[in-house]
């Protein structure tokens, strides 16, 4: 059993039972268990303390002692699931089952899953065939910390109202990966197939389509046709006739440096084939796009009656306590300071909560005498790539706006700037889609500012 099966069998399991499913606490306990973590490393990567994890592990060694009518225990669930697993496909045999990655079946027509592909299957109704994943190229999953409302807007748009193409965009660490992957686990069984693809590496629009076909098809690359518009035909007749959700990630890096937000680099640029066709045709299928900034052509179709939505991530707020309470920080009356400050993106608040335990062994008072905001070479790298890749425009704009100390209107702006209207609103509005400046409404006025972080950045590197 791979962890995807760990995750899902159990959590079928448990709701038989008692008509509850496990929590995400429940399920990263029971995947770094599986892995052979120790509880003091998944209460890190939950956001939580080692006692906390201690006490809901008890717990759930219970419920699934209970469901299964054996004594469970972090040293044996392994082989207590595999042994349960193998009871129950010894049972079902002859019935489409999907066991190890091998598709069992009595259907000689029944589709082979491929060895390295990690299918997942509802061992209460057999009467819908197995949905097919890859995952392969997907991150380790974390405990996501106070997305609800985002996983429910999600849910909604693409199993109810058939969004066929979503992004999800916002700063680096503020959470798109992990949204998607939770994501995964609650809408996967409304689906075929789901893939998971990164775009890290920049691949050619052929390679990604080879790869997504290959999956797709089950067919080796020779079998395919060679050219870009035949591939991307045969995808598309795929997703009209199958349920499939596909999830393409990091998809910043086929965008180009130094220019407006959403515009592609000249070797990528027929991805924009490849997403209008999905955002404008009918189809039965979704496809979710991670990025730092939407592709131009996300801003062109979104809205609430089009198959094509946006949604850009912003902080988590007072649930961000949990990296705090993980990092065994001090003062926690301080906390909400720190939280604000660094705008609740996780991974900027891991960042600084890693210094204050290194240096002031957790003494978040003691830090705040000497600077309010850290900006250390490891946050100061992360964002880097972010301003860098901008505009003349753009950084000009950044500049202005790091040097005032509250919030400026547009006519503020236009002062003593050698900027015409229509050039501050395009500069303006692709900082905006980059998650870099801060909009807000005050007596009938649109005022534009950048966060404590984003400003000490630009104040202390030359960015223009």
């Amino acid at each position: 059993m791979d962890v995807q099966e760990v995750l899902r069998f159990a959590d079928e399991m448990v709701f038989a039972k008692t008509g509850e499913h496990l929590d995400d606490l429940q399920k990263a306990i029971l995947l770094g268990v599986w892995e052979g973590q120790k509880y003091s490393h998944i209460a890190e990567t939950s956001y939580c303390s080692e006692g906390h994890v201690r006490n809901i592990a008890s717990k759930l060694w219970k419920r699934l002692s209970n469901v299964l009518d054996e004594e469970v225990t972090q040293s044996n669930l392994r082989s207590t699931l595999e042994r349960r697993q193998v009871f129950i496909v010894s049972q079902n045999f002859g019935k489409d089952f999907v066991f190890c990655n091998v598709n069992v079946s009595t259907d000689s027509q029944s589709p082979e899953v491929p060895k390295d592909r990690s299918p997942s299957t509802s061992t209460s109704d057999t009467s819908q065939p197995p949905t097919r994943l890859d995952l392969a190229d997907a991150p380790h999953i974390s405990l996501l910390c106070d997305r609800t409302s985002e996983l429910a807007t999600l849910e909604t748009s693409i199993v109810q109202e058939k969004c066929n193409l979503a992004a999800i965009s916002g700063l680096s660490g503020i959470g798109k990966t992990a949204l998607s992957l939770h994501l995964i686990q609650k809408i996967q069984h409304n689906f075929q197939y789901v893939i998971w693809r990164s775009l890290r590496h920049s691949p050619p629009l052929e390679t990604t389509l080879k790869n997504l076909l290959e999956f797709l098809l089950n067919k080796p690359e020779i079998e395919l046709p060679s050219s870009i518009p035949d591939r991307l035909s045969l995808l598309m007749e795929f997703l009209r006739k199958n349920r499939c959700l596909i999830i393409l990630d990091d998809v910043q890096t086929i965008l180009c440096s130094g220019q407006l937000a959403g515009n592609y680099r000249p070797e990528c640029e027929n991805y924009s084939i490849l997403f209008r066709q999905i955002g404008e045709t009918t189809h039965n299928s979704c496809l979710i796009l991670n990025s730092w900034e939407p592709p131009r052509e996300i801003t062109a179709l979104k809205g609430e009656n089009s198959p094509v939505r946006s949604l850009q991530l912003t902080g988590i707020g007072a649930a961000a306590a949990e990296i705090f309470r993980q990092k065994s920080l001090l003062n926690s009356e301080t906390w909400e300071n720190l939280i604000n400050t660094y705008r609740g993106n996780p991974l900027w608040l891991k960042i600084v909560a890693t210094t204050i335990q290194e240096i002031f062994r957790g003494r978040v008072a003691e830090f705040l005498k000497y600077d309010r905001l850290f900006l250390g070479e490891e946050l100061a790298a992360n964002l880097h790539p972010q301003i860098n890749r901008l505009s003349e425009l753009e950084k000009n704009l950044i500049c202005r706006l790091s040097r005032e100390a509250n919030s400026v209107s547009i006519e503020q702006l236009l002062q003593n700037a050698d900027l015409s209207p229509s050039e501050l609103f395009n500069g303006l509005q692709s900082l905006g889609r980059r998650s870099l400046v801060e909009i807000e409404e005050q007596e009938n006025e649109t005022l534009f500012s950048v966060c404590p972080v984003v400003r000490q950045y630009v104040l202390s590197n030359p960015v223009g």
